[in-house]
């Protein structure tokens, strides 16, 4: 007699399989109700226990069968959460159940309880070995009614486990709210809209306007009244008048990965993306493909949209019942004119959210190795812009002379003079350390560093231009030692300049200046 005669029935029931082959083989993925259903978990550790809990969460009626039961398990046994099965594996713990698992240390139990579920056509999982499954349990994402199941075949589980970890910080935690909303008002959005296609409309016009965004803000009553506004504004050939939201979204100094995960979902929900000039390509990139790009560029003395029409962008497109998204470089609410926009929208009753970015002081000192407060160095710090003139230079130069603080000035390249100027005549010292950032944050960053008195000299013998920003203050030394990205900083003496005849710095004759001015202003918050 052979082998395969000599084996017991359910032996023979699992060896006809064929193992699955998760290159070849495809899983047909099912979303199972186990309310009140038997289920068996062969096994009493600690996997058997994370098993148990989520199928406890999922309303089944547990059993769960080992010589001994970890504390946990135990705890949910004499609570009559589930039903202790002492002692080891015997086939009548198979009677009646849906579904079973086997969850135990002991390679030879588990064969024998896949065999057995097999010969009785009950569905059965082994722990960390495929080939025995008749399904496999995915890696998984819970928002509340919303589940996201993620499977490999059993083939490549880190996988699985790794795409669910980028996915559970990418899909925002309203969804399950927003999930729960869709599930009270079905019934109501049905009747309101019987017609398939114009029901799809209505949902692709609601998952991209003001509920989700309410309930991002934790407003649930508004999301309640927001889908109910909705609904009302449907006539009877099921249209609906449009009504759009704007996002005022700050892209951080230009690496695409400082980019919140907010900002992103926004950009990949946008109609129209309204963008400065200085955000980058790489955030750009990130946004949804069939967006459309607006470039509203702003610099001093070249605003090629004035402020005034993009308000008026944003207005047209909004009412035009258009996602917007206002972005900004750096953070839209340093000096940014973001205030102003907020004023703007909440003026003529346009929806909006707020998601801030990295803005520019905290990005360039980062990436410049300069930290803004350090306890031997500075105790505060001060974002400051050094585009006034004349009489619009309210600042106290005074205060901002004193020691024990860290000046961060945006938008300083041209005024490099005047503020080194007001800071010395206030009693600033002449050896007080800088740290001057062009493009920060950005494969293109330098670092100019040295010492208060030669702050105009040396940037023009490194020719720096905006976007820039300048760091004033003992930390910035720092960045010598501590700089960790791209080159090492700059100083007087890396610049090939030569003195003229009055010992003034001079720029060689080559190579020939960038197209951009040097005294442009780029805002760069």
């Amino acid at each position: 007699m052979s082998s395969a005669q000599s084996a017991a029935p359910s032996e023979r029931a699992a060896a006809a399989r064929a193992p699955l082959d998760p290159l070849q083989d495809r899983l047909f993925p099912v979303f199972l109700d186990l309310r009140g259903r038997p289920v068996l978990v062969v096994g009493g550790g600690a996997v058997a226990r994370r098993k148990v809990e989520a199928l406890h969460e999922a309303g089944a009626a547990v059993r769960v069968g080992a010589p001994a039961l970890c504390p946990e398990l135990e705890a949910l046994a004499a609570s009559g959460n589930i039903v202790a099965l002492p002692g080891g594996f015997e086939s009548t713990w198979l009677d009646g159940v849906w579904l079973v698992v086997a969850a135990t240390d002991d390679a030879e139990v588990n064969r024998r309880v896949a065999a057995e579920a097999e010969a009785r056509r009950i569905w059965v999982n082994v722990v960390d070995d495929a080939p025995l499954c008749a399904f496999q349990v995915p890696a998984r994402i819970d928002r509340g009614p919303l589940q996201i199941a993620i499977s490999s075949g059993g083939g490549a589980p880190m996988l699985a486990r790794h795409l669910r970890e980028r996915l559970e910080s990418e899909l925002d935690p309203s969804l399950g709210d927003l999930a729960r909303l869709l599930v009270r008002r079905r019934r109501e959005i049905r009747a309101v809209l019987p017609d398939m296609g114009a029901r799809r409309r209505f949902f692709d016009a609601l998952l991209r306007g003001e509920v989700p965004a309410q309930l991002r803000r934790g407003d649930h009553d508004g999301a309640e009244a927001a889908l109910g506004a909705m609904l009302a504004r449907i006539g009877p050939a099921g249209a609906e008048t449009p009504v759009g939201r704007v996002a005022l979204v700050g892209a951080g100094p230009g690496d695409g990965g400082l980019l919140t995960l907010r900002g992103l979902r926004l950009l990949n929900e946008a109609d129209v993306i309204l963008h400065d000039r200085l955000v980058s390509a790489d955030v750009l990139a990130l946004a949804r493909r069939d967006a459309e790009r607006i470039e509203v560029a702003k610099e001093s003395g070249h605003h090629h949209v004035p402020q005034e029409g993009i308000h008026a962008l944003m207005l047209e497109h909004a009412r035009q019942g258009k996602t917007v998204v206002r972005l900004k470089g750096g953070d839209g609410f340093v000096f940014g004119r973001g205030g102003e926009e907020l004023e703007f929208l909440r003026a003529h009753d346009i929806p909006y959210e707020v998601v801030p970015g990295i803005t520019a002081a905290l990005a360039c000192a980062a990436y410049a190795g300069v930290p803004l407060t350090h306890r031997d160095h500075a105790q505060a710090v001060q974002l400051l812009t050094a585009h006034q003139k004349g009489e619009d230079d309210t600042l106290d130069w005074a205060a901002l002379a004193a020691p024990g603080q860290t000046l961060a000035f945006y938008m300083g390249v041209a005024g490099l003079d005047r503020v080194r100027a007001r800071l010395l005549a206030h009693g600033r010292a002449p050896s007080t350390p800088f740290a001057l950032i062009e493009n920060g944050a950005r494969p293109e960053q330098r670092v100019v560093i040295g010492t208060l008195n030669d702050l105009a000299e040396t940037a023009a013998a490194h020719a720096v231009r905006s976007p820039a920003l300048l760091l004033v203050g003992e930390t910035a030394a720092l960045a010598e030692r501590l700089h960790w990205y791209g080159a090492p900083p700059l100083t007087a003496a890396d610049a090939d300049t030569w003195q003229d005849g009055h010992g003034q710095a001079r720029l060689p004759a080559t190579p020939a200046a960038p197209a951009e001015a040097p005294d442009r202003i780029a805002v760069a918050a």
